[in-house]
């Protein structure tokens, strides 16, 4: 009798599995996402847990609709640990490459995160013929500008942050701002030596010497760096009242530790300050980061209103990993996923080609505005207000809190100085 049971049912499911139309056998099969990203540092770990929370958001409402069928995302890490000092830009590529044959990846979110390794990454990417979507990190103009010179073979690799370009001119309309209500004129510059730090630095202060600015030294700190006392002690004798920082190292709380303890006259303004734009600084520092201001680059790694959506996001990133969205990578990261997601339901097909297509025709709202791609070099369109593009965001500490104070469409409150420039 047994015997006879177990045929009966193994029978009956042969003949649903006929029955079945092959989509609905299908409709299991998970869109893998392989994510390269140098999780031991914020800029990779925020975008693993922003790209998680939008993965589990869709998910839950029954995944991604390709050519009539449901399918759920799947998330693959693997760490390129490309951030970390010494690390070579190898280990990145054999990351990506992990993913792609090993995972099989669908499509490629999040990084590498350094511009140096995502740089890399494009002639691999380009041999599979692999969708990528940058999210975190890489600020070199030169990563579009490669897409758009070589559209053919670079046509799958897209950015959906702002890049080194549009956050000098965010740092000079800034600076303006800050020139007009306070009559400062003298900035330093001090930059991490990586290439976007670098370049940045170099041009920020060429423009904001063209803009009426003083610019009264450009120091320069290899990564791992743990004692910026001498450039403070610079900025001091040089009268110096701004000090732009490029920096995506840890280390750099030590910087502004030390700019407390030694009452530099000069406000801190994190161009990238990896440091200041998390969510612990105020406590890691003991309050000493107060006044510092940083540019997150994206709306929604700190609290605003630029859109409905911002405080929606900021909000269940909070409830799912008990911590405010973090900086860089964060808003944009989680925006990627439905991005991406839009883009294959208009596609209909996974196919990559197609999905190039559609996420060229990209119009969507999300956390930082108004998200669409440049035709060419897949370039997210920036703007300063979020009806019209991507927007950023500055903010500065105020007694333990992420305060915007810029672009002014999406400020929460205005630019202060410590006590001892005010008495100044």
């Amino acid at each position: 009798m047994k015997k006879r049971a177990l045929r009966f049912l193994m029978v009956l499911l042969a003949v649903g599995l006929m029955v079945l139309p092959e989509k609905a056998v299908l409709a299991a099969d998970p869109i893998i996402l392989g994510c390269p990203l140098s999780i031991a540092y914020l800029y990779g770990w925020d975008a693993e847990r922003a790209i998680r929370l939008a993965v589990e958001e869709i998910n839950a409402k029954g995944g991604v609709k390709v050519g009539g069928t449901m399918r759920p995302f799947q998330v693959e890490v693997m760490d390129t640990r490309d951030l970390e000092p010494g690390v070579p830009v190898s280990e990145a590529l054999l990351a990506v490459e992990k993913l792609i044959l090993e995972k099989k990846a669908n499509f490629i979110l999040g990084g590498p995160v350094r511009s140096e390794a995502a740089l890399a990454a494009m002639p691999l990417l380009s041999k599979h013929k692999k969708v990528s979507i940058l999210t975190t990190g890489v600020l070199t103009p030169k990563y579009h500008a490669l897409v758009e010179e070589q559209y053919d073979k670079y046509k799958y690799c897209f950015r959906i942050h702002g890049e080194a370009k549009w956050l000098v001119k965010e740092v000079l309309t800034c600076l303006e701002e800050i020139k007009q209500t306070y009559g400062f004129n003298k900035l330093m510059i001090m930059v991490q030596d990586v290439a976007h730090a670098r370049a940045s630095g170099q041009i920020l202060g060429e423009l904001a010497a063209k803009n009426g600015w003083i610019v009264t030294d450009t120091e320069i700190y290899p990564t791992g760096t743990t004692d910026f006392s001498m450039g403070l002690i610079k900025a001091g004798k040089t009268g110096t009242q701004v000090m732009s920082l490029w920096m995506d190292m840890p280390e750099s709380s030590i910087l502004l530790k030390q700019w407390y303890d030694m009452k530099v006259p000069a406000l801190p303004f994190g161009s990238t300050l990896c440091a200041a734009e998390q969510p612990g600084f105020w406590k890691a520092t003991e309050g000493k980061g107060e006044f510092c201001l940083a540019n997150v680059v994206n709306a929604g790694n700190a609290p605003s209103n630029a859109t409905p959506w911002t405080m929606k996001f900021y909000n269940a990133y909070k409830d799912r990993w008990k911590i405010e969205p973090e900086g860089l990578g964060c808003s944009s990261s989680y925006t990627s996923v439905y991005v991406l997601k839009d883009a294959i339901e208009k596609a209909g097909t996974l196919e990559s080609d197609a999905v190039v297509t559609a996420l060229e025709q990209t119009n969507l709202v999300g956390p930082y505005g108004l998200v669409r791609f440049s035709p060419k070099g897949h370039q997210v369109i920036p703007s300063f207000k979020p009806e019209e593009g991507a927007v950023g965001s500055i903010f500065q500490w105020q007694a333990e809190k992420r305060v915007v104070v810029f672009p002014k469409s999406i400020a929460q409150g205005t630019i202060q100085l410590p006590p001892w420039m005010q008495k100044k």
